[in-house]
C-alpha cells in the first residue's frame, strides 16, 4: 500500500502550492540549527576522527562543552543494539537541554543491526524493522516538520555522520559546507527519473520543471539514467544502483546528492554504490540506506520536501531529516551545518 501524507493530497495541488507561494512569503523562515546547538561525537580510538573532529570544532565554532569524546576501537561497520544503547548512554550524558543536533566524526560503524546509526541515534532503535527489513518502517515526527529545535519540541536530536576516510577530503568537505551561502548564485536542481524501474518509487514526488528566481535557482526532471557535464549542481537525486559521469560534474558548497538504491548507506560495503561516492565527487551531504529497505518511498528523501525546507533556509541536516518519512535504516552523512539558501 502507498501511504501519501496529508500534505500532499493530492499529490499535483501539493506540488502546485508549494511552486506557487509567493516569493516574499515562501522564503519567510524562522531561526534555524546554529553552531552551539550542534554537539560534535569524537572517536579516540581513531587518529582521523581526532584530527578532523578538532579541525571542524575550529571551522565551525563549535563549543568546547559540545564536545563528547568516546571510544570505538577497531572500526565496524556494525555494532549491536547493546554496544549502541551504551555509546548512546555515555553520548547524552554530556549533553545539554540546548543541544539540538549530534554529528559523528567517524566513517564506521555505520549500523546498528540493520538500523542506521543515525536512525538509532535520534528515533531509539527498532528492533521489529529487523524482523523484515521490507516492512514500512516507524514514522519519524520530524517529517516535513517546522520545528527549528528538534529536542525542545519532539525529544528527539537529530544526526549525522561525517565520513574521515581521508583526513584531507574531510577537511574539504567541511570547507564546502562552511563556505555554501555567502552569496546566492544560479543554480540547478537534478532529479532523474531513470531507466531503473523499481528505483523511480519517488518520482511522482519530484518539482516540476521551473524556476524560484528570488533563489536563482532552477529545477530540472529530467527523464535519463545519467547527468554528464553539469557544474551548477545544488540537488540531484536519482534512483540507481550505481551512478556514472560523477567525475565530469560540478557541484556547489552545500549540495545535497542521492541516489535511491537498497544499499547506499553500507558505506564501506560493495554490492553497490556507497554514498561516501557523492561527497568524493563534491557534494556537500548525502543519504543512503544500510540494510534493504525495498522502495518504500518513505525510506528515502521526498524531493519536494527536501527542496522546500533547503530554500527557506534550513541546514543540509535539517532539510533531509525533515525529507525522510521512515528514516530508521537511512544514513544521513556529511556537514551537516551547510546552509546556501539560509538569510545572512
Amino acid at each position: 500500500m502507498t501511504w501519501i501524507p496529508r500534505f500532499c493530497l493530492p499529490l499535483l495541488v501539493c506540488i502546485a502550492a508549494f511552486v506557487a507561494v509567493p516569493a516574499h512569503a515562501q522564503f519567510v523562515s524562522e531561526s534555524h540549527l546554529q553552531p552551539d546547538q550542534l554537539a560534535i561525537v569524537i572517536n579516540d580510538a581513531e587518529p582521523n576522527s581526532v584530527k578532523v573532529g578538532e579541525y571542524y570544532r575550529k571551522r565551525r565554532g563549535i563549543p568546547a562543552a559540545n564536545v563528547v569524546h568516546v571510544r570505538i576501537p577497531g572500526k565496524p561497520h556494525e555494532i549491536s543494539f547493546d554496544r549502541f544503547a551504551q555509546l548512546k548512554e555515555e553520548i547524552d550524558a554530556h549533553l545539554g537541554p540546548n543541544v539540538q543536533a549530534v554529528l559523528m566524526v567517524w566513517t564506521a560503524p555505520y549500523k546498528v543491526e540493520c538500523n542506521s546509526i543515525t536512525g538509532a541515534y535520534t528515533l531509539g532503535v527498532d528492533p521489529a524493522q529487523c524482523i523484515k527489513t521490507c516492512l514500512p518502517g516507524r514514522p519519524s515526527p520530524y517529517f516535513n516538520s517546522s520545528s527549528a529545535r528538534p529536542y525542545t519540541d519532539l525529544k528527539i536530536r537529530i544526526s549525522m555522520l561525517l565520513p574521515t576516510e581521508s583526513v584531507e577530503q574531510a577537511k574539504a568537505l567541511i570547507d564546502r559546507g562552511a563556505g555554501a551561502g555567502f552569496r546566492i548564485v544560479p543554480a540547478s536542481a537534478y532529479f532523474l527519473t531513470t531507466s531503473e524501474k523499481p528505483r523511480n518509487s519517488r518520482a511522482a514526488f519530484f518539482p516540476p520543471a521551473g524556476k524560484i528566481a528570488a533563489r536563482k535557482l532552477t529545477t530540472k526532471p529530467i527523464q535519463a539514467d545519467v547527468l554528464e557535464g553539469e557544474k551548477d549542481i545544488i540537488i540531484y537525486e536519482t534512483g540507481m544502483a550505481e551512478v556514472a559521469k560523477l567525475d565530469t560534474l560540478g557541484f556547489l558548497p552545500g549540495a545535497l546528492a542521492d541516489h535511491l538504491t537498497s544499499l547506499g548507506g553500507d558505506l564501506l560495503g560493495g554490492d553497490q554504490m556507497s554514498a561516501l561516492r557523492w561527497l568524493e565527487a563534491g557534494a556537500t551531504a548525502s543519504y543512503g540506506t544500510v540494510s534493504e529497505p525495498c522502495n518504500h518511498w518513505q525510506k528515502f528523501p521526498n524531493s519536494t520536501v527536501l527542496l522546500k525546507h533547503y530554500v527557506q533556509g534550513n541546514s543540509a541536516i535539517e532539510a533531509y531529516w525533515k525529507s525522510v518519512a521512515w528514516p530508521t535504516q537511512g544514513l544521513f552523512i556529511g556537514e551537516p551545518l551547510a546552509a546556501p539558501y539560509r538569510k545572512r
